[in-house]
């Protein structure tokens, strides 16, 4: 299936995303990380919504899945910045979802 490798990409990057959220909001200064928190939970939001509607086999999906691809662009940039463990893996998954979206797109 074709939707499928792009879904697991999706989902590790919700998760990561999910986690890396809350972990900054653990972070001592907090307000450093609102940039973080906010793209982790955008990112996370539409990598769900558009991980759900391709296990639909909905067939018009191009632009969900680039409008996908850019915020998880995003997001891995915003999470690059911060040296925390949980930053760095985030912003890995998020530039492997980032891929996998430009792949599908082709």
């Amino acid at each position: 299936m074709k939707n499928s490798k792009l879904i697991e990409a999706l989902n590790n990057c919700v998760t990561h995303c999910n986690h890396c959220a809350d972990a900054c909001l653990d972070e001592g200064d907090i307000k450093m990380m609102v940039d973080c928190i906010r793209t982790d939970r955008a990112c996370a939001e539409i990598c769900s919504a558009t991980a759900n509607l391709l296990a639909s086999n909905y067939k018009d999906v191009r632009g969900m899945v680039e409008q996908c691809r850019d915020i998880c662009k995003k997001c891995a940039d915003v999470c690059a910045k911060h040296d925390h463990k949980h930053c760095q893996q985030c912003a890995d998954a998020c530039r492997k979802c980032e891929e996998a979206c430009e792949e599908y797109l082709k």
